[in-house]
């Protein structure tokens, strides 16, 4: 594999979303191999398990050359480490990312040497958080424009029975 720019893409993926998508598009042009990588544990309370993210990613994601997908413990850097990369490549979609995600890069190239590249978020999808489409699901709103197809229907399968978990499902049917 030497020669080749290998680059991880990490989160927590809780769901994937169409910003998501689109650095990971893009960051698959930038690099020859794309690696994905879903972080297994979250400080945050997941709406799906780290099996059910890395499936959901591994579909949404399919037909992306040069990608693939896979679930990590621990610190990113040492998955980077063990899967030959050389780079971090994170997206950013507005300001205040850029603090905490500065922060983060500075931290992981001090310890391990890897360095961290940015993408900038499409304008199109750069309001898109996995929060904020966790939040708009439970409430019963339209993620439809939100997210892909796949999560859209994991969506709707993990908030059926829920008062007001439509998920925008009615209008994709």
């Amino acid at each position: 594999m030497s020669g080749k720019r290998v680059a991880v893409y990490p989160g927590v993926f809780d769901p994937v979303t169409l910003g998501h998508l689109d650095i990971i598009r893009r960051g698959a042009r930038l690099f020859d191999r794309l690696i994905v990588a879903v972080a297994s544990k979250s400080e945050k309370e997941p709406l799906f398990s780290a099996a059910e993210r890395l499936d959901l990613l591994r579909a949404a994601a399919a037909g992306i050359e040069g990608v693939a997908v896979d679930s990590y413990e621990g610190l990113t850097v040492e998955f980077v480490g063990r899967h030959g990369a050389s780079v971090i490549l994170r997206g950013l979609r507005q300001r205040a990312d850029f603090e905490y995600e500065q922060q983060l890069a500075l931290t992981n190239r001090t310890i391990s040497g890897i360095e961290t590249v940015f993408v900038m978020a499409d304008e199109k999808v750069a309001y898109i958080s996995s929060r904020l489409v966790r939040e708009v699901a439970r409430l019963g709103g339209d993620v439809s424009k939100l997210v892909p197809p796949n999560v859209l229907a994991a969506l709707k399968r993990r908030l059926d029975g829920r008062p007001n978990a439509e998920c925008g499902m009615r209008n994709a049917e």
